[in-house]
């Protein structure tokens, strides 16, 4: 699967294309479709496999993003969470057809478990990635943490997708860490 039919896929409404759409798009016949994937939403998991493991590659490039020297663990925070943000930009359709496919996991029970399979590897590699803990040391803890930032990147994704200009910022959420963490809320 090359670049540009993931990007048709991630540009089109599953819903109202079909085989067609997909075999036009991708530059292949039917016949080939239904040879290689046995059918059109197999040809549509596949995409958006490869969309997740895109975003997983972007998200690691994010996390290498090198803060200045002497960077508190506050200010490292705050740059990965701008090259995530800006990545939301980048990446707006692959979050929007991740979001769309889960208002519609009772009608694609394999997307469910497509979703469902994916979790448990995720958290584990999200905490890995933010926190460097290794869930052989540690599962439950790799597991609560991963599932920490498995929650912060999707809530603020969902704020992205529906009004950019008033989303959290980095910044912004390095004052409300400080603000938790501290124990400082408004009376």
């Amino acid at each position: 699967m090359g670049h540009q039919p993931q990007q048709e896929h991630l540009d089109a409404d599953p819903r109202r294309r079909g085989a067609l759409h997909d075999g036009e798009a991708a530059g292949t016949s039917l016949a080939a479709i239904g040879y290689h994937f046995r059918s059109t939403k197999a040809l549509l998991n596949e995409a958006l496999i490869e969309a997740m493991e895109d975003w997983g590659k972007e998200i690691e490039r994010a996390l290498t993003t090198e803060a200045p020297p002497g960077a508190t663990p506050l200010q490292r925070f705050e740059a990965i969470w701008t090259q995530i943000i800006e990545s939301y930009v980048r990446l707006r359709p692959l979050w929007a057809i991740q979001f769309e496919l889960v208002a519609q996991m009772d009608r694609l029970p394999e997307v469910r478990e497509a979703f469902a399979n994916a979790n448990r590897q995720a958290r584990l590699g999200l905490a890995a990635l933010f926190e460097n803990l290794d869930p052989e040391a540690d599962e439950r803890r790799a597991m609560a943490v991963g599932a920490f930032y498995q929650a912060l990147l999707g809530g603020l994704a969902t704020q992205w997708l529906v009004d950019p200009d008033t989303a959290p910022t980095a910044q912004d959420l390095v004052e409300a860490l400080r603000t938790i963490a501290a124990g400082q809320h408004a009376r």
